[in-house]
């Protein structure tokens, strides 16, 4: 048994309820899909020309270290219109870090992204590796985050997992409002140029859009 969900369990979501799982729609075919760990010159730019082609939106949560390294590729997707959220500045592991330290890691890539961008968004924040503790995730709701998880989960960073899986478990779980996970990185780019076109055709042609994520 993996040690992760694909899909996540209806349990999981009241347990954690103050965080966001999905976005359910009522009159309308929306998928939310995320990209985890850029922006990196090998790999975002790629995604952001894929998701032109099908006049796709997503939301990019980024790590601080990497905007910092690539500024011109955070540019990008700023001026594509895709949506920006803070991945920490070093991918840190909430469960593996002190409160205090993770939060200062999350105000430093916040303080990054906004040396790039002047516009007042809603603040989304996403835990690495989806690991955080509740005084942390705490903090940073006091603090106007808004936790972004997701109800499906490629798996696309896991060796034992082959690309054309990651397509069909995107394909079997994802239904009007999923909030898909997928990682801009150069160890799972292999898996995204086969998995990225393929879904957005798919979906695309049951009529389905493609929307960067948007709390009212």
């Amino acid at each position: 048994m993996k040690p992760y969900f694909i899909k996540t369990p209806k349990l999981l979501t009241k347990l954690f309820n103050e965080y966001v799982w999905s976005l359910p729609q009522e009159n309308a075919q929306v998928i939310y899909l995320t990209f985890d760990d850029g922006p990196i010159p090998e790999v975002t730019p790629w995604v952001l020309e894929t998701l032109k082609k099908f006049q796709a939106q997503a939301t990019f949560f980024c790590v601080g270290d990497n905007i910092a390294k690539h500024p011109k590729i955070f540019r990008q997707i700023l001026d594509k219109n895709h949506r920006i959220g803070n991945h920490t500045f070093h991918h840190k592991n909430g469960w593996k870090t002190g409160a205090a330290t993770y939060l200062e890691d999350v105000e430093k890539c916040n303080l990054e992204i906004h040396k790039h961008t002047t516009t007042n968004h809603k603040k989304f924040f996403r835990p690495p590796y989806g690991k955080i503790t509740k005084k942390q995730s705490n903090s940073l709701i006091k603090n106007n985050y808004n936790i972004i998880m997701w109800d499906v989960l490629s798996a696309d960073f896991d060796p034992n997992v082959s690309a054309e899986q990651c397509l069909s478990y995107i394909i079997k779980h994802t239904q009007s409002g999923s909030i898909i996970v997928l990682h801009d990185h150069l160890k799972t780019f292999d898996k995204l140029q086969f998995v990225l076109p393929r879904i957005l055709h798919y979906f695309s042609e049951k009529g389905y859009s493609f929307k960067s994520l948007d709390l009212h």
